[in-house]
């Protein structure tokens, strides 16, 4: 029996790519630094260091300006392109008569609906990317629990969790799948079609849609909707200033300081039908009325502060005559990924007067909800915020159509347009011709966009809106340290020290280490990182003990698809915990278990398919 040989350390460049990578992984995990921020600074050390310190192997150099090849690279554009198309589905509507038809089954019986609903979410998440599916089927969801009197947290995460699984069957279910098959194919494996893993992906999804559906309800506590909360409602009233009292005569600036910097005039009203500017210095006189919206508690607490009267139009508010809010309605809204407001107050949108809409309460995946009193206007905004929102009818209506926002009350609408049929032929089309060979996908989707513009089903301003800069960025950076490591030989001599370390172990058990290895990692830093970092290594590895590599890049893939155990791990993840109000202990009651069935379930039908 031979014994146990490590590798002898490669060259200087490899070490320095070794622990750039490194130093990758873990910037990807500082939640206070941007993603961007650490995508560009990998990209700025990359360049430079490879400008100042050429590296030179077998006569040819490797030129700094060929990390930036991956803002051309043919799985980028291929997973923008996608992106976009996606984006038509989700403002034609197309999805709606499914949500409509998965909404109806639940009166079939619970557990059967479950069933085919994470099914269906898993097969539709193989071809569309899972965001807005999720998007299509939280309200959806949340109006059947709310209906059948099942709590929305015993459904909610097995199906955010089911589209994760579905994205791992096609090349073009995640952008992370492109990636990887892409990075393989430039490494000179035999490029892969859409539905070329889709036999042992469906094999292993089996397994992790029962559990999803019969199992993982059980595991889930009970938890109520904690936003939909009308005792919070504010109500808008007139505070009449009253002749001899605090304000009279008083500037806005000094009646502000004394009732409370969060008291927010809207407007003076002065005599009938004549208004002034709410000016700092302007001054306020007898029997000026200032329009406020405010809690109960807050209004009552102006009028004594200002020694005023409150009034609601021409009937002062008294015991005989409470506040009342016509028209209003109360809603839950979900900030949604890639919206351009993340990273933005409420403030600086000045959302109220944009969106005519007063946000009662804030509350975020994990944390305490913020009310309107401890002033959620300065709370910068993320994706999977839920906000619980005040205003007339017809404003909430016209939020349902911004696709900044998900509406999550049981009454949604979703979108629907005429343009429906189209998107769907579009995206149809997309599909077959890249999987039938006539076109490569990255061909296939920048003609269904130019389609989606053409038909009108999107306009240009909708087409920015869904492209991420996240994932652009992130995809760039992972690209330019795999060449880095691949071209120097730090892939080389990474996976000399993997086949190491499982010295003596058969080819299924380091099949089944590397599907681990990358579980791992994908729970901790970004799937896209993971994986592009990853296929240099499980190709090596694979030629080094003799076994297809072709099952070591789809280890690699299933691994990074693995991301269920943290709420960080996928922004689904995050979404799904904020509207389902669910804890970390959650994912890990639910997440831990799922990961461990899908990577024995990941092994098991690889080994079953190539024979290992």
């Amino acid at each position: 029996m031979p014994a146990l040989h490590f590798p002898s350390l490669p060259n200087g460049h490899a070490i320095a790519a070794m622990l750039l990578t490194l130093v990758a992984l873990y910037l990807f995990t500082r939640e206070k630094i941007a993603l961007e921020t650490s995508s560009m600074i990998v990209l700025a050390v990359l360049t430079v260091g490879f400008s100042l310190f050429p590296y030179e192997s077998q006569g040819k150099t490797l030129h700094a300006i060929e990390f930036f090849h991956g803002f051309g690279h043919e799985a980028l554009v291929a997973v923008c392109a996608l992106m976009v198309v996606g984006q038509g589905l989700v403002r034609t509507g197309a999805l709606e008569p499914l949500g409509r038809l998965l909404a109806g089954l639940w009166r079939l019986g619970p557990t059967f609906a479950m069933f085919v609903t994470l099914s269906v979410a898993a097969i539709l998440s193989a071809f569309v990317n899972n965001t807005p599916i999720v998007v299509l089927l939280l309200p959806v969801l949340v109006s059947v629990a709310t209906r059948n009197k099942i709590s929305p947290s015993g459904v909610l995460m097995p199906m955010g969790l089911a589209t994760l699984i579905g994205g791992a069957a096609t090349t073009i279910g995640t952008s992370t799948n492109l990636l990887v098959v892409s990075v393989a194919a430039d490494m000179g494996l035999r490029p892969m079609g859409i539905f070329s893993f889709v036999v042992p992906a469906a094999m292993a999804g089996v397994a992790g849609i029962v559990f999803l559906a019969f199992i993982a309800p059980r595991l889930l506590p009970k938890r109520e909707m904690q936003l939909l909360d009308t005792s919070r409602r504010v109500f808008t009233a007139q505070l009449c200033i009253r002749k001899g009292g605090f304000a009279d005569g008083k500037k806005l600036s000094e009646a502000v300081a004394r009732a409370g910097a969060d008291m927010h005039v809207i407007r003076i009203q002065r005599g009938k039908g004549s208004y002034v500017l709410t000016f700092p210095d302007t001054v306020l006189k007898a029997d000026d009325r200032l329009l406020l919206t405010d809690t109960p508690e807050n209004l009552k607490r102006y009028e004594v502060a200002l020694g005023g009267a409150l009034y609601a139009g021409d009937v002062e508010i008294d015991d005989e005559h409470p506040l009342s809010a016509k028209d209003q309605q109360i809603s839950e809204i979900v900030v949604v990924p890639g919206s351009l407001i993340e990273g933005a107050t409420l403030k600086q949108l000045q959302f109220l007067d944009r969106y005519q809409l007063v946000v009662l309460a804030l509350h975020r995946a994990g944390k305490e909800i913020v009310s309107l009193r401890k002033g959620v206007g300065d709370i910068e905004l993320q994706a999977g915020d839920v906000m619980l929102v005040q205003g007339a009818a017809e404003q909430i209506r016209a939020l349902r159509n911004d696709d900044q926002f998900l509406v999550l009350d049981a009454t949604a609408d979703l979108p629907h347009s005429k343009k429906s049929p189209t998107a769907i032929v579009i995206m149809a089309g997309v599909i077959l011709v890249a999987a039938f060979g006539v076109l490569p996908i990255s061909i296939s989707a920048v003609t269904g966009v130019l389609l989606m513009v053409a038909t009108r089903c999107l306009n240009w301003s909708e087409v920015g809106k869904a492209l991420n800069t996240q994932v652009i960025l992130i995809v760039v950076a992972s690209l330019g340290l795999g060449t880095a490591l691949l071209q120097t030989g730090g892939a080389e001599y990474l996976a000399q020290v993997f086949v190491a370390v499982t010295f003596g172990a058969p080819p299924l058990v380091l099949l089944s280490g590397l599907i681990l290895l990358m579980g791992v990692l994908t729970n901790v830093v970004s799937s896209n990182a993971a994986a592009v970092i990853g296929t240099p290594i499980a190709i090596s590895i694979a030629h080094q003990i003799g076994q297809p590599p072709e099952a070591f890049v789809l280890a690699v893939i299933f691994g990074a698809n693995l991301c269920y155990a943290t709420p960080l791990a996928h922004k689904i993840n995050v979404l799904v915990m904020a509207s389902g109000n669910y804890t970390f202990g959650d994912f890990s009651r639910v997440g831990l278990p799922l990961a461990v069935i899908m990577w024995l379930a990941y092994t098991a039908a690889l080994g079953a398919v190539y024979g290992i």
